[in-house]
């Protein structure tokens, strides 16, 4: 009776072992225009907050589970979503198509600094951005707040004493998506693919919040204009995880004082 027990506890974890392995996906990224492989296209499984690029020849491979949603995108085409199904992990690899997208550029106007030669002269030429302010939080683990102008401060500590403003308004709803900060943070591979971009669409894939809502929550933690337009993602994602651990820090001390 005792080796049929121990035959039945082997059978089972080994069992649960095999369906706590890892299952991955594999694939290529082609141009549907030409049908050629596409190199370093950005992809991240939004579910369980992990990502890797195609090599030279368009492949790639990712952990992935049946249901979740890899969103790929890649500069000059059109971003796509593709749901992962259990086909797919059965069967092996699978081509994904991505389509070129048309875009209008933007009239750049440039002016030439007209030098003189003279250092004191010339550098008076040089346009000085005096937007952006940081100060300091006393008593806070951050290394500080950036404001827009010297009277945001006034803003900035009415914010911290009322966290039941702007930041539970702005986190409060979005409780379950911001808890992937952390696992964003932790991703090698996503901070890495983060800080090539500057578009914030893998910002607003994972966090699934439109472009208005993402620079509204950084703008309403503090930061400049100026920062939210020249930041890239990961910046971006770094400025949002550094106002909502504050805001976690600030909720438990207002619960705790209830």
């Amino acid at each position: 009776m005792k080796k049929y027990l121990l035959l039945l506890t082997f059978i089972l974890t080994t069992m649960f072992s095999v369906a706590q392995e890892k299952t991955t996906v594999k694939g290529v990224v082609i141009n549907s225009s030409d049908d050629k492989p596409l190199e370093s296209v950005n992809i991240v499984n939004l579910n369980q907050v992990v990502g890797t690029s195609t090599n030279d020849k368009g492949e790639f491979e990712i952990y992935a589970k049946p249901d979740d949603t890899l969103h790929f995108s890649y500069l000059g085409f059109k971003s796509i979503e593709v749901r992962v199904t259990n086909d797919w992990l059965k069967f092996g690899s699978s081509k994904i198509e991505l389509t070129e997208s048309a875009l209008a550029l933007e009239t750049v106007v440039v002016n030439q600094l007209k030098l003189t030669g003279y250092l004191e002269v010339d550098i008076k030429q040089v346009p000085i951005n005096n937007n952006n302010y940081r100060y300091s939080i006393s008593g806070l683990p951050s290394t500080g707040y950036e404001a827009s102008s010297p009277g945001a401060i006034t803003k900035i500590i009415g914010s911290i004493f009322n966290p039941a403003d702007f930041l539970n308004r702005m986190f409060g709803k979005k409780s379950n998506e911001l808890r992937k900060l952390k696992k964003m943070k932790q991703d090698d591979e996503i901070r890495n693919l983060l800080a090539s971009r500057f578009d914030r669409e893998m910002l607003m894939a994972l966090l699934q919040v439109d472009r208005i809502d993402l620079d509204e929550i950084v703008s309403q933690c503090n930061y400049s204009k100026g920062f939210i337009q020249t930041a890239n993602d990961l910046q971006i994602l770094d400025a949002i995880n550094e106002c909502y651990e504050e805001y976690k820090l600030l909720s438990r001390g207002r619960t705790n004082k209830l």
